[in-house]
């Protein structure tokens, strides 16, 4: 069974606590020529960016990433004084008291009142609860992953529904370009023999082999069927990618620059209005064509 077809336009969340630190991914991805995975991680947890970057290189293969890991702790924070603040205040408590006759000496409600003498402190985590809550979040990025790959996945089957729709008026319009150019030989038949005769009375006369040489490169100009088998065998080379599914983002983008080129030589070839008004509607629908391969991984 073919892998389904992937876009490199997604977003994905997870989230989760464990043992008093609630976290959260946060991963979106866009277009991109290769796979450019970017990581924003609070202070302590880079450690873990190697086995997070290992990780999304096994499941993305195209596309700029963006991962954002936030993390709060949900205990809080106690309060405990700062030991050299404290001393600072209360000896200048006690001094300024002993210098004020009956003055009472320094609450100790009042001193721990002053900015700066009480502060938040929380409790180091264990290596084991450390390991435990690093576990977590390398758990919370698979599943992140997962959702992104999902995400990608319907992005890409909608996007599979754009380009058969794209390659199906493509054949279409591959098909009145053959009947239009059906004609084609007869008319540039006229100007060939419009071109002879004038060749003919050119003096002194142009000589026969010169003759025979402008026909044979009027003729060829006519010919448009090399142009139109291939874009028949590109429509057939697309339509098998889409099949395929996986990873082609590459070889489509290339054969649409194929599409490209017999479109131009088409219309370069053209020796009719009608003609080259398929031609260039033909172009313009290549054009959409590119756009949308662009977001194929």
């Amino acid at each position: 069974m073919a892998a389904p077809l992937s876009s490199m336009t997604g977003f994905a969340r997870s989230d989760g606590t464990i043992e008093g630190l609630a976290w959260a991914w946060e991963v979106r991805s866009v277009n991109g020529r290769g796979l450019d995975l970017r990581f924003r991680l609070p202070p302590g947890f880079d450690a873990l960016e190697p086995a997070l970057r290992t990780a999304a290189a096994k499941l993305l293969k195209r596309g700029n990433v963006t991962a954002n890991l936030t993390v709060k702790r949900e205990d809080q924070p106690k309060l405990a004084p700062d030991p050299a603040a404290l001393e600072q205040v209360l000896a200048l408590a006690l001094e300024l008291a002993a210098r004020i006759p009956g003055a009472e000496p320094p609450r100790a409600e009042a001193l721990l009142g002053l900015p700066g003498v009480l502060r938040p402190t929380t409790a180091a985590d264990s290596e084991a609860v450390v390991q435990t809550q690093a576990e977590a979040i390398r758990q919370g990025f698979a599943a992140v992953l997962d959702g992104l790959v999902t995400a990608r996945q319907g992005e890409g089957a909608r996007l599979a529904g754009i380009l058969d729709a794209l390659l199906a008026e493509i054949d279409a319009l591959r098909g009145r370009a053959a009947v239009e150019a059906a004609d084609q030989p007869a008319q540039q038949r006229a100007r060939m023999l419009e071109t002879v005769q004038a060749l003919l009375s050119e003096v002194p006369a142009l000589p026969e082999e010169r003759i025979v040489q402008e026909v044979a490169m009027l003729a060829a100009k006519s010919d448009v069927r090399e142009e139109l088998d291939r874009l028949d065998a590109h429509v057939h080379a697309a339509r098998a990618l889409l099949a395929e599914g996986e990873n082609i983002g590459r070889r489509f983008d290339f054969l649409v620059q194929e599409f490209n080129r017999e479109a131009n030589t088409l219309c370069s070839k053209s020796a009719s209005v009608a003609l080259t008004a398929t031609g260039l509607k033909l172009k313009a629908t290549i054009e959409q064509l590119r756009e949308q391969v662009q977001n194929i991984e």
